[in-house]
């Protein structure tokens, strides 16, 4: 991967650290100038090499990409599934690390898709074996081409995008209606807002989605997705199932 030793970040002290995790940022020093930027700034931290791991892996220890798609891999054992069958969607591709934990684990076919541009030019830049097609695209408003490009999938990840508008439900949706009857689905969410009975937003969706019988849970595991700024641990859920008819 691409990176650049010279990359310098100040992060935020204790006092500057009090902010929510949609709020979250770091001072970047590009050339001679420091730049803020939010942590949901991504179309910035894509276009600095080595900055997101960085900012995620390295300062906020980030272990979602390994975490959901383990659990995805002891499923596809338990169930007997050869990965080396399966072809994935890869939704909110990033800069590919979790295209590339899918690729670790034999799945041979893999079409990463973000609205980000620079997410796409980060993902070739960094890994530019992982996917077979990167598809920039609003999922919300997709024309036949770019419907092409996603295929049917028979397996859908989408990891730490949901629940803070990266990826809104309708989004969610329209890639979900891709997907192949009997696909299987990885994702992951903020466990609080699992934990919230509400109907509305992302979380609304995946009840009414498992009640209606369009996605059958198979495993659920809490786990830390990271720390925040302030060094506290975030917890969030990895959750593998299936699309099922509803």
């Amino acid at each position: 991967m691409n990176q650049i030793p010279t990359l310098s970040v100040r992060f935020p002290s204790d006092d500057e650290a009090a902010a929510s995790q949609d709020t979250e940022w770091c001072e970047v020093m590009v050339g001679d100038q420091p730049r803020t930027i939010r942590f949901h700034d991504y179309h910035e931290i894509y276009a600095v090499p080595g900055l997101y791991e960085r900012i995620f892996h390295d300062h906020l220890e980030c272990a979602s990409p390994e975490e959901v798609i383990g659990l995805l891999a002891e499923q596809l054992v338990a169930a007997n599934v050869d990965p080396a069958m399966l072809s994935a969607l890869d939704v909110g591709a990033g800069n590919g690390l979790v295209g590339e934990q899918i690729d670790r684990l034999g799945v041979p076919a893999i079409v990463g898709v973000d609205i980000i541009e620079e997410a796409a030019m980060a993902a070739a830049r960094d890994r530019g074996t992982v996917y077979n097609d990167y598809v920039v695209c609003d999922l919300t408003a997709l024309d036949d081409g770019q419907r092409a490009r996603l295929g049917t999938p028979t397996l859908m990840t989408t990891v730490a995008a949901l629940g803070f508008d990266d990826i809104p439900p309708e989004a969610f949706s329209e890639a979900y209606a891709t997907a192949a009857e009997g696909a299987w689905i990885a994702f992951n969410i903020k466990a609080d807002f699992l934990e919230e009975d509400e109907e509305t937003g992302f979380r609304g969706l995946i009840r009414r989605m498992v009640r209606d019988g369009a996605l059958e849970v198979l495993a659920t595991r809490r786990y830390i997705h990271r720390l925040s700024i302030a060094g506290e641990p975030l917890e969030y859920v990895a959750v593998i199932g299936r699309k099922r008819s509803a």
